[in-house]
């Protein structure tokens, strides 16, 4: 299979020069989690911005100095293992589609999922696949609280617990991106500078205020903001059935649970894209 056979031709993209409002507007609009950039009045590939990016550099204002310059790309008559290798090799989540750099489709992690492995028969289980270490938090947690776990530890999913320890819902970096609002806050910081010994000095204050932007976020908790209807799939489930679930929920990653009930696992788009390239072998 081929990356043109799978890849969105239908591309959501911003320009430079540019700022992270037009950015963030737009992947709030259509629901996306990264843009390709392009040189203004061209189609002219020259970066890649995420909300990852906007997350980490809240006090920046030009796209030009927040995307990834020169991103990982593949060509439309690639085969899409091509697609899947770079991206676990980058740990990256979409790769741009050029030809002769000029953009002309974008394949996601989501892309393979549902275009290819959801097509194929991949007969594996899942817990072959999944990842155990599971990214969990209090559903009563401040979601301020919870996005700073989320940063810390570089996850852009949290499953959430409920007092008595049970999966009550999911949380992803869109929705921590759909809450928050960038603000300004001024902070002021006084200096005294004076001789000693001397009984005719003076003190001589230097006040330095500095402005930094950053994310703000409502008095919510994880539980007022996380997706309640859940889906999820057991250990034994196929890596194909897995797919074909986040395709038809159009998801990208599903809590895995024994035959108790209990959560064992989670698996990510980017973890079943490593059962593609196995099946090649």
């Amino acid at each position: 299979m081929l990356v043109k056979e799978i890849m969105s031709e239908k591309i959501h993209y911003v320009t430079v020069p540019g700022n992270r409002a037009t950015a963030l507007e737009l992947m709030r609009k259509e629901n996306v989690s990264g843009l390709p950039v392009v040189k203004k009045g061209t189609e002219e590939l020259v970066g890649i911005i995420t909300r990852s990016d906007l997350v980490e550099n809240p006090d920046e204002e030009q796209i030009a100095l927040i995307m990834t310059r020169n991103p990982v790309t593949v060509a439309p008559d690639d085969d899409v293992r091509v697609a899947a290798e770079r991206m676990l090799e980058r740990n990256i989540r979409r790769v741009p589609v050029v030809d002769q750099d000029r953009l002309v489709g974008i394949v996601t992690s989501y892309d393979l999922v549902a275009g290819a492995i959801a097509e194929m028969e991949i007969d594996e289980p899942v817990e072959n696949y999944m990842t155990r270490n599971i990214p969990t938090t209090w559903d009563r947690t401040p979601l301020n609280v919870a996005f700073e776990i989320m940063r810390y530890f570089g996850l852009k999913v949290l499953l959430a617990l409920n007092n008595s320890g049970e999966l009550s819902g999911v949380l992803t970096e869109t929705d921590f991106i759909n809450e928050s609002e960038v603000v300004s806050e001024s902070t002021v910081h006084n200096t005294s500078v004076g001789t000693e010994g001397d009984r005719w000095s003076w003190d001589s204050k230097n006040v330095l205020y500095v402005i930094k932007n950053q994310l703000k976020f409502p008095d919510k908790e994880v539980r007022d903001v996380a997706t309640t209807d859940i889906v999820t799939a057991t250990t034994s489930t196929t890596v194909t059935s897995c797919a074909r679930k986040m395709k038809r929920r159009n998801i990208e990653q599903i809590p895995i649970i024994d035959y108790e009930g209990n959560l064992t696992g989670l698996a990510r788009a980017n973890d079943l894209i490593n059962a593609l390239i196995d099946s090649n072998e």
